[in-house]
């Protein structure tokens, strides 16, 4: 039994009328607009595990991050709860400040992946970070609520190399657990 992807619990969470904002904004159909929020989020999610491993500062960031959003209370529920922005969701969360500084990078790199000009995919990054953060949450709740020796056989698997992270294989099995395979 295939637990759905990262990409797709954000494809989900985020909805029809999101969606179609999105290709609004994209000038393209609904497909096209998944097609790009799939990419956007596969991007980030590998870039947040690659991160994650470092033995910088931006690993340790990433590693808080991640922590935090393990230990917080069960996600708000629906994207319909993200009206308050970014402060009312995870406490203010540490994790909204990590995508954020992620988003650039991810822009850019998504922008050259598909030809979409990187300011218009950091709008849609902009228009993602609360749903990505909802569907992070909601993941990694679940997680906990599995009992933390869950991580080991989820799909997270494909991230055992984050198990070597200097924080130790517990938050680097839970970050592989949450994003899954992350990118491709």
């Amino acid at each position: 039994m295939s637990e759905p992807s990262f990409q797709d619990d954000v494809l989900h969470e985020l909805g029809d009328d999101r969606l179609t904002e999105i290709a609004g904004l994209l000038g393209t159909d609904a497909d096209g607009a998944r097609q790009t929020v799939a990419e956007t989020v596969g991007t980030m999610a590998g870039g947040l595990q690659e991160k994650a491993r470092a033995d910088d500062a931006d690993g340790a960031e990433v590693r808080q991050a991640v922590a935090e959003v393990a230990q917080a209370d069960p996600p708000l529920q629906g994207v319909a709860t993200l009206g308050g922005g970014l402060g009312g969701l995870l406490s203010g969360g540490m994790m909204a400040g990590v995508l954020a500084k992620a988003s650039r990078p991810v822009a850019n790199a998504v922008s050259k992946k598909t030809g979409i000009p990187a300011p218009t995919i950091s709008r849609v990054i902009e228009l993602l970070i609360p749903v990505v953060l909802a569907v992070f949450a909601k993941r990694a709740t679940a997680g906990k609520g599995a009992g933390g020796s869950a991580a080991g056989a989820a799909p997270g698997g494909a991230a055992a190399p984050g198990g070597a992270a200097p924080a130790g294989g517990g938050l680097g099995d839970l970050l592989g657990q949450i994003l899954g395979g992350g990118k491709k």
